[in-house]
């Protein structure tokens, strides 16, 4: 399967692309006679034990020189997938070895939960002491095996049991049952402990992705949580009790089905499955094309896939002040006025694949590619969605109730998808686009009984840990207020985080009326019309006369009352402009809170270039952090800067703000075969010195080896440096 969805992946990526005739090979991982993890080619259906696992060698269009992954699988034939401590077990190493390894770990999910068990040797031996044979419903007093038969299963260490003399005959009651078989307990929920706390750490360490292709049962279904990044198969489900096993709690059958407590109208729709698939093919198919937006290995370099949309281009979809299809921004959609022709977004042509979609809808979550370069998307939906929670069949007082959630608005369930996709990007090694277009949280009474506090804030510690860059964009017409700008203000994480803003967009605490209805009320929309009204100034004027009557002063102020009540509307219209003003981007730049002004139409190439240097930047720190030591990011960008300013001269300094044409020389730099490198000379000096102050520093708090290691360095020495040495030391005496 494996093979063929490789084969059809191939084939859409590209079709005048060949296929490498070795473009899938793999090797079985099992445990030998010491349970330590060998690999070893062997035909399918030859496993003992009910867990399989592969090593998989992938030659995929983003890493055609193959990439490794590690598969895991339950065997659904042996003991219905159940989990025993042998599958634990390979589980286990397997992952290690993934983890070890720095690949990916694939869980295919066709299990039934923890082994359960019964001793087959006790079971057909042992008897019952009634409290009366002859009236059996009487009850009985204990189990019990006779002589003979406890010498048969005593060797075995099967059961615990004690001779007691009872009805005139020896009995040996029993006490516990051990059973000759390792598998038919707690040792099984024990092995299940182990391969939840292994897959939490998985999940933290590398990437991981499961697809569940027929049931998740129990610790099944604990292990594709952990694993986060989940593909359903349509007819599968997710449980962690069968509908037989509740219905008999309940009482009555109320349950039909699992796939009424576990699939995907449950598990799609609250955020445990991340996409759906029609059959065991699409998800293996979606398998590989998550993978294409990873690296092959942790901390290996982004996989870029060209897609041959002109990195240059415009973006052609402009967003609008009335509520869109987000997805429109960033996939395109078809020209309105001519069904033949597409309206580009700002990705990759039909490079925006999206996850967790029907779950928290007022936010919109997935990968996709900028110039080829993959990133991590979460952007804002701006329409009215409705979200529908089910009614329970074991309430008869539940109904299904329909919830509209506004756009540009952050609930509890859509603060807690962003917070999740954050953290799944991050452990992907992923640069983050944020397209931000938030008005604020939902702060209702019913909403922060539903925690929107503490998911809002779990979007700050999930940015906060982020270690590649993120973008943060806020497109024409979308506005960034309150707490929403909080939450994602770049001083979160300044080594990392940059924000832009459209010259179309708004940022500011209040939307503007709501900031006129505190600080330009109607008190203040009075003086503004005695201010600039010509006819309020003419009245006003008048009421100051000290000749006026009280009849003449009453009649004035109802006139000016008149005026002012006439004027209201369009001042107010006026204030609201005033406060408008004050959230514009030119205001957001000025107080230093942005990064740069950008124009939609060409954001697209901007971004491309500006990631592409962060990229880069970050590939050269991290040659350049073994060797300097407690020096901050900022010193770090001043070093490249020196170097730059140091190689192409004063005159190019300018060159530094050009992102484009720092990618070039960056990419000079990172070649190993350049024969112009400044980076490379200067990291070797950072390098050279980093060793001397080691050795200084080590000489100067332990005085009394000074001596030793003056010998043993001599003694890695050719003759002519031992000379210079010694010409040296004599000089220091003289």
């Amino acid at each position: 399967m494996f093979t063929q969805a490789l084969q059809k992946f191939w084939k859409d990526h590209r079709e005048e692309n060949k296929i490498p005739p070795d473009a899938f090979s793999c090797i079985e991982l099992v445990l030998d006679k010491d349970n330590n993890l060998c690999k070893q080619n062997r035909l399918p259906g030859e496993n003992e034990i009910g867990m399989v696992a592969w090593q998989m060698t992938l030659k995929t269009p983003e890493c055609p020189e193959g990439r490794d992954i590690i598969v895991i699988s339950n065997d659904i034939t042996y003991k219905i997938g159940s989990f025993g401590p042998a599958e634990d077990l390979l589980f286990k190493k397997a992952s290690e070895k993934a983890r070890r390894e720095g690949l990916p770990r694939i869980f295919v999910s066709a299990n039934s939960g923890a082994r359960i068990g019964l001793a087959e040797e006790i079971k057909h031996l042992f008897k019952v002491a009634w409290n009366d044979p002859s009236d059996i419903e009487k009850g009985f007093k204990y189990l019990y095996l006779t002589p003979v038969d406890f010498k048969k299963v005593s060797a075995m260490n099967s059961v615990h049991a004690e001779l007691i003399e009872d009805e005139g005959e020896p009995r040996y009651k029993i006490i516990d049952i051990i059973g000759r078989e390792e598998g038919l307990g707690v040792e099984n929920l024990r092995g299940s402990g182990m391969i939840a706390g292994e897959s939490s750490i998985a999940y933290n360490e590398i990437v991981t992705i499961n697809l569940v292709t027929c049931r998740a049962i129990g610790i099944g279904a604990y292990l594709v949580r952990l694993g986060q990044r989940t593909i359903q198969v349509e007819n599968s489900h997710i449980i962690l009790t069968g509908a037989g096993a509740l219905n008999k709690v309940l009482g009555k059958e109320v349950y039909t089905s699992n796939n009424q407590l576990g699939g995907i109208q449950i598990m799609y729709t609250n955020g445990v499955t991340h996409d759906v698939t029609a059959d065991d093919f699409d998800g293996v198919y979606k398998i590989i094309q998550w993978l294409s937006y990873m690296p092959k290995c942790k901390g290996s370099p982004l996989p870029i896939l060209e897609t041959g949309d002109p990195i240059d281009r415009e973006v052609e979809f402009v967003p609008t002040k009335a509520p869109y299809d987000p997805r429109w921004m960033l996939n395109g959609r078809q020209n309105p006025d001519d069904k033949n022709c597409w309206q580009k977004g700002f990705f990759d042509h039909k490079s925006f694949h999206e996850i967790l979609q029907p779950w928290a809808q007022t936010v919109v979550t997935g990968r996709a590619r900028l110039g080829g370069i993959p990133v991590g998307v979460i952007c804002v939906e701006t329409r009215t969605v409705e979200m529908t929670i089910p009614a329970d069949p074991a309430n008869l007082d539940s109904e299904t109730k329909v919830i509209q959630q506004a756009g540009q608005v952050w609930f509890p369930d859509s603060a807690y998808k962003t917070a999740q996709a954050i953290k799944d990007f991050n452990r992907e090694e992923l640069p983050l686009m944020i397209f931000a277009n938030w008005r604020g949280f939902s702060g209702g009474m019913k909403d922060m009984h539903d925690q929107v506090l503490k998911f809002g804030s779990y979007i700050v510690d999930a940015l906060t840990e982020y270690n590649q860059p993120i973008m943060i964009y806020i497109p024409p017409y979308a506005e960034l207020r309150g707490g929403a700008w909080v939450v994602v203000d770049p001083t979160i994480n300044p080594t990392h985080m940059e924000m832009y803003a459209d010259e179309l967009s708004r940022g500011g605490v209040l939307e503007p009326e709501g900031t006129v209805e505190i600080k330009f009320r109607r008190k203040d929309l009075e003086k503004t019309m005695q201010r600039l009204d010509t006819t309020c100034i003419q009245i006003v004027e008048k009421l100051t006369s000290p000749q006026l009557n009280p009849d003449e002063k009453a009649e004035l102020q109802k006139r000016l009352a008149a005026r002012q009540e006439k004027l209201l509307p369009m001042y107010h219209q006026v204030a609201i402009q005033f406060a408008d003003l004050h959230d514009t981007p030119g205001r957001m730049e000025e107080m230093g809170v942005i990064t740069d002004i950008l124009k939609w139409h060409s954001s697209r190439e901007f971004f491309y270039w500006h990631l592409k240097r962060r990229l880069l930047e970050r590939q050269l720190k991290r040659k350049m952090k073994p060797v300097t030591h407690n020096v901050g990011e900022g010193e770090l960008n001043s070093m490249l800067h020196r170097w730059f300013v140091e190689d192409r001269g004063t005159v190019n300094a300018y060159m530094w703000e050009d992102d484009k044409a720092m990618v070039q020389w960056l990419t000079e730099q990172i070649r190993e075969d350049s024969m112009d490198n400044a980076v490379s000379d200067n990291i070797r000096c950072l390098q050279r010195e980093h060793v001397l102050q080691q050795v200084r520093s080590l000489i100067q708090d332990n005085p009394e080896v000074a001596m030793d290691s003056i010998v043993h360095i001599t003694q890695h020495m050719t003759p002519s440096q031992r000379s210079e040495v010694t010409r040296i030391l004599a000089n220091m005496d003289t």
